[in-house]
């Protein structure tokens, strides 16, 4: 059987980076070439950067990807690497369609390339298009009419591009029609939790359904609120696992294949759901006979906590980093929320880069001055404490608030603070609001609400305590001081808006809150549905209320990382103005 050397480059992208991005292709490309490389593939749009969502409407910018496809195809052959195939994402449009109403102006398409001597020998548009959860390619895209397969090393390799695996039908049955020896799929899946598992399972199937080894090939990184982790497969025609690339690593992924010789009497012609088989021959011979020294291997699976921590360190560096900023400030108030949001931080661009500040009140009690330092002290962070009492008496000497507005202006004097010394010193602001908080609408408008990221905002409260013990149980076992104080963990959660506070005066344990919020925000089960599952009436009726009353503060929440499969932003659009409740 021939043999071929694939290289899956396994890396991240910059939205709107073209330049960056091409040279990241021919840095890789390069990579490829001295490990051995027959064929090399990159993600989907690696070019461009995904998703760029608008972006894909306006001309200037499809006529870039393009233009910088064809200069990238002879930068390589410039370089050197021209006889090493190429395949790699960007977006392109199509030259057939005729503009009418529903289509997307200027019909552009999610594409990828085969770039090759040179030249761009091969182009095809993804053909499967998602239109859930957080995509919205039929606003951006046309859908692909063709079954890519080029021909290298005597062997036929059919291509696709993410969405064309996770639907029947398409792509996948018309690699087995057209007698292809091995199928790769470039994507740039986001994260999810416990998708790593069903991805595997989807990989097998389609493997076993297309009749062929297939190379799922995916992006690491982040882009605003999505995380990209990876996780590249290979497995043969009956489904086993030849290789598995780790999470949230950067890097190529090089695998010695065996692979069945091209057919002579190849088919031709339309297949299955209407796509046009396009061949291009690259080279007919096998690969001159060689002694295989990348066999594959399997990383291994992290586990669930470390997981999310992980992803949730890959999306702040990512939005930090990819905008420009050097470092960020954190207001912390010694509770669990901004000890976790402080130990990602030092995590992602360093603790010399993170700054901290307590804003203590007359109702601050003393663990909450001492943990803040105390947490400072772990980590390494800069660190000052500035007093906002002499504020909130100006403040109440002027207004007599009381009440709720009394508690809400300590917040907000916090909020002021911060913004004052974003805009003074250059550092972006993180929120810490937890879901479980931003699901209830139990934050200040203007106070905890801000910052320009929210690093936790798609984790429930019980998760970040989890998160917490892990982060440190992970710093115990390499012998590293835990980052985050004992007692932030233990003591009950408390804003100290007021004497003696805590947050279960206003709402359930955190526990039962989110088991019901998970099944309201996160799978859409109504009021009856909660309550048949064992939750008490009265309290599944009260967080339904508080849920959809808060959806005008989630509205001016700042983006942060997605790690559920239904994140507060894109995955759930509901209307402000409401008027429809749950009943009894």
């Amino acid at each position: 059987m021939p043999q071929l050397r694939l290289a899956l480059n396994q890396i991240d992208s910059h939205v709107g980076d073209i330049a960056a991005n091409a040279d990241s292709v021919v840095h890789w490309t390069r990579h490829s070439a001295e490990q051995g490389a027959h064929l090399v593939a990159f993600p989907e749009m690696m070019l461009t950067g995904y998703p760029v969502e608008d972006l894909a409407l306006r001309g200037s910018f499809v006529e870039a990807s393009r233009t910088a496809l064809r200069e990238l195809a002879r930068r390589l052959a410039a370089e050197g690497l021209g006889e090493l195939p190429v395949v790699v994402g960007y977006l392109d449009r199509t030259e057939r369609a005729v503009p009418r109403l529903g289509r997307p102006a200027g019909s552009p398409e999610n594409a990828a390339a085969v770039l090759h001597r040179g030249q761009v020998v091969l182009r095809f548009a993804k053909h499967h298009l998602p239109n859930y959860g957080v995509f919205d390619e039929f606003r951006y895209f046309v859908p692909g009419d063709t079954q890519p397969v080029i021909r290298v090393g005597g062997v036929d390799v059919a291509l696709a591009i993410c969405e064309d695996l996770w639907q029947e039908g398409g792509r996948v049955p018309a690699t087995r029609s057209a007698g292809a020896g091995l199928l790769i799929s470039v994507n740039a899946s986001p994260y999810e939790r416990d998708k790593d598992d069903s991805r595997l399972e989807l990989v097998q199937k389609r493997a076993q359904e297309a009749g062929c080894t297939l190379a799922y090939l995916a992006m690491i990184g982040g882009q605003d609120e999505l995380v990209f982790d990876g996780d590249s497969i290979v497995v043969d025609a009956d489904g086993q696992v030849i290789a598995r690339a780790p999470q949230f690593s950067e890097g190529c992924v090089l695998v010695d294949l065996d692979l069945p010789a091209a057919r002579a009497d190849a088919p031709e012609g339309v297949v299955d759901d209407g796509l046009r088989i396009e061949r291009v021959i690259l080279s007919e011979e096998p690969v001159e006979a060689y002694e295989p020294v990348v066999t594959g291997g399997y990383a291994d699976r992290l586990d669930d906590d470390e997981e999310i921590y992980d992803a949730l360190v890959v999306g702040l560096r990512a939005y930090v980093r990819k905008n420009g900023f050097r470092s960020v400030l954190i207001g912390l108030s010694g509770g669990i929320d901004s000890a976790l949001v402080a130990a990602l931080a030092c995590d992602a661009i360093g603790a010399q880069n993170v700054y901290g500040v307590s804003m203590p009140s007359k109702y601050s009690s003393d663990h909450s001055r001492s943990d803040a330092a105390d947490l400072a002290a772990r980590t390494g962070l800069n660190f000052r404490t500035v007093s906002i009492e002499p504020m909130f008496d100006a403040y109440m000497g002027s207004l007599g608030l009381t009440g709720l507005a009394e508690e809400n202006l300590q917040s907000r004097l916090r909020g002021t603070m911060l913004m004052a010394l974003s805009n003074q010193e250059g550092h972006i602001v993180l929120a810490p609001g937890n879901k479980s908080e931003l699901a209830v609408g139990y934050s200040t408008l203007y106070g905890d609400s801000v910052g320009a990221y929210g690093p936790i905002k798609d984790v429930y409260k019980s998760v970040v305590f989890r998160l917490a013990e892990y982060r440190n149980r992970a710093a115990a076992e390499r012998g590293e001081t835990p980052p985050i104080p004992e007692n932030s963990i233990v003591k009950p959660p408390s804003a100290e808006l007021r004497p003696g506070q805590v947050d279960t005066d206003s709402l359930p344990d955190y526990p039962v809150l989110d088991a019901v919020l998970a099944m309201y925000v996160d799978r859409d089960q109504g009021l009856d549905e909660i309550v048949a599952a064992g939750f008490d009436p009265e309290l599944v009726a009260r967080t339904l209320r508080m849920v959809d009353t808060a959806e005008y503060k989630r509205r001016q929440y700042p983006p942060g990382t997605k790690i559920s499969a239904k994140g507060f932003g894109k995955d759930r659009r509901l209307p402000i103005t409401n008027g429809w409740r749950e009943q009894a």
